[in-house]
């Protein structure tokens, strides 16, 4: 039996959310899996689909932490068939007590702590003391090494994706009617935070429309900059350009990235977080779209630079106007596509989880 510790699960969006669905859909293929995963309102429905165990642990933060460890070690405790833990972040085995092999992958974020600071000492205490050490890119394995995990535990595996879903004919014409007729479509989904750095690419869209007056910008996400955004876009005059869709059906989310020319995300450092990897990047790859992504990060585990898409300084807005430039220009991005779309492949879970059975 596997035992999966995880703060981000489904029916919760988000990067980490899939990464963790994924990783926990494949393993049940190859052995009993049992999740115990934070409470999310709207669980039961997405927790009565799936073909594993899951519990569910909620209320407030600092106590739902001492009551999951708890239901955790009393779990462990009564059912001697656990063959490994896997989490998904360090604090998830802080209160752990066992002897059993255990796995914990880490993402860029939370691990980047200054070196000797308190959470540092803490992270590298636990890191330090799991059997393996699982990395989403290069990146954050250099990350890892500099704050101080030892690099002997440390593998690197990039997130998977599942087979792309074939985009029903409502969907296809639904994302059609969102893009008006426009003929140069850039799209990014993610959370509306400074990392994503929409803030740029908006800016870049005032003097690209210029030279591409048909050029649109979609954005799917929610978040805390959301407002600031459409205060942006409206202050530039560009309501006519940039459209802010959430809480959209997977299958829409995918007619619209299937039907755009460029997905772009040239995230930055912002504060302690930084973009681990990116699998918005392969999951834009699966459907022939190529890629813009920061230089800062992992994304250049997701992106080959000048094949698949194009690694832009986020912090330099004539950089990502000039890359934008450069995938539109003569319909670059269709040959930067068909790369991008075969490199995605090697992401797929079924390739993915052979890596994890290695380790396993």
């Amino acid at each position: 039996m596997f035992l999966i510790l995880t703060r981000n699960f489904p029916p919760e969006i988000g990067g980490m959310q899939n990464l963790m669905h994924g990783l926990t859909k494949s393993l049940s293929k190859l052995n009993i899996v049992k999740v115990f995963a934070d409470y999310h309102e709207n669980y039961s429905v997405f927790d009565n689909s799936v073909n594993f165990s899951i519990e569910r642990v909620g209320g407030p933060k600092l106590l739902r932490k001492y009551r999951k460890s708890y239901l955790i070690n009393d779990f462990l405790k009564n059912n001697k068939n656990v063959n490994c833990i896997i989490a998904d972040h360090w604090k998830s085995l802080e209160l752990i007590k066992t002897n059993k092999k255990k796995i914990c992958l880490i993402h860029s974020k939370e691990i980047n702590h200054e070196k000797g600071s308190r959470q540092n000492r803490k992270l590298i205490n636990i890191l330090n003391n799991v059997d393996h050490v699982i990395s989403n890119s290069l990146f954050t394995k250099e990350l890892a090494i500099r704050v101080g995990v030892n690099e002997d535990k440390i593998s690197v595996i990039n997130p998977g994706i599942d087979d792309a879903i074939e985009i029903s004919k409502t969907d296809d014409e639904e994302a059609e009617k969102i893009f008006q007729g426009k003929s140069n479509r850039l799209i990014t989904v993610s959370r509306f935070d400074k990392r994503k750095n929409h803030e740029k690419v908006i800016m870049a869209l005032r003097n690209l429309k210029e030279l591409y007056p048909n050029i649109i910008y979609v954005c799917i996400g929610y978040g805390t900059e959301e407002e600031n955004l459409k205060k942006l876009v409206n202050e530039l005059n560009l309501n006519n350009h940039v459209i802010f869709l959430k809480n959209i059906k997977t299958g829409l989310k995918n007619a619209l990235l299937s039907k755009s020319n460029i997905f772009i995300m040239p995230s930055i450092v912002h504060n302690k977080s930084v973009e681990g990897f990116g699998i918005a990047y392969i999951e834009a790859a699966q459907y022939g779209v190529p890629s813009i992504g920061g230089k800062d990060g992992g994304a250049s585990d997701a992106i080959i630079h000048e094949k698949t898409g194009i690694i832009c300084d986020g912090n330099n807005l004539e950089e990502i106007y000039s890359s934008i430039d450069k995938l539109l220009k003569d319909h670059r991005y269709k040959e930067y596509g068909k790369a991008a779309k075969e490199f995605s492949e090697k992401f797929n879970w079924k390739k993915i989880i052979k890596s994890y059975q290695k380790i396993l």
